[in-house]
């Protein structure tokens, strides 16, 4: 089971058109090094910027976290959480294994030029569904592990919230629609439309695991799925609207 997925640097973000690049998923216990690489021995997660070591440090995956190792005698690293209010670790020289609890979270390294990066993501985060009883055994995981205070729940909720008001409702919101409707959130004021493509496409790809290449056309193939399996499976549901700010009411002419 994949619990950590590394976005590569320079590969752009997950595409609709086909599987998605540039990522290394990871499943617990194991570990990818990043760095410059040695000349004949790349390493996994490749920074090029001449200011980063060759085995600068390593990822290692957890349960439903992930580990940051610095293998650097002098250099700290900075680990972000992109779902947060500006929320970062610092990892310092020499750390080893230092737990990240984020879901969403951008390693920064320093570099001659800009800070090397890459991101790093957690889905997989467990939350407490009900006691079960003693048992022994592996613990259950949920099939959809959803956090309603990210970003990317946001963006599920407002595509999906015609059809919770309103069943009938056939069409689902475009992006620029997702996006006037989260702007006049504090958290969301910063969002543009490349980043809600982005959650799209984490929740197609990632959160809920669509397999199909769909193609968000005028007929909106994935935002339609989305939406479908959200709304089978009780993934969002009413009370979650609460989340959503105040629709302004229609001007009567």
């Amino acid at each position: 089971m994949d619990t950590v997925i590394v976005q590569l640097p320079d590969r752009g973000p997950v595409v609709a058109s086909g599987a998605p690049p540039g990522l290394l998923r990871m499943g617990p216990g194991e570990a990818a090094v990043f760095g410059r690489g040695e000349p004949g021995r790349p390493v996994p997660i490749p920074l090029p910027d001449q200011g980063v070591s060759r085995r600068a440090g390593e990822v290692t995956a957890a349960e439903d976290y992930w580990r940051l190792s610095n293998f650097s005698t002098s250099a700290t690293y900075v680990v972000e959480n992109l779902e947060g209010a500006g929320e970062y670790v610092k990892v310092a020289p020499g750390r080893l294994g230092a737990p990240v609890p984020f879901e969403f979270s951008r390693v920064l390294l320093p570099a001659l030029g800009e800070p090397a990066s890459f991101k790093v993501f957690a889905p997989q985060h467990a939350y407490l569904e009900g006691r079960s009883g003693g048992a022994e055994g592996e613990r259950t995981v949920s099939p959809f592990a959803l956090d309603p205070t990210a970003k990317y729940f946001l963006v599920l909720l407002a595509l999906c919230e015609p059809r919770l008001r309103s069943p009938s409702a056939a069409a689902v919101p475009g992006v620029t629609d997702v996006l006037a409707r989260l702007r006049a959130l504090p958290s969301c004021r910063g969002l543009t439309r490349s980043a809600v493509n982005y959650h799209i496409d984490y929740l197609v790809w990632t959160k809920l695991r669509l397999r199909e290449p769909y193609e968000d056309g005028p007929g909106g193939g994935k935002r339609e799925e989305l939406v479908a399996l959200a709304l089978k499976f009780d993934l969002v549901r009413e009370e979650h609207l609460a989340l959503l700010p105040p629709r302004r009411p229609v001007a009567r002419t």
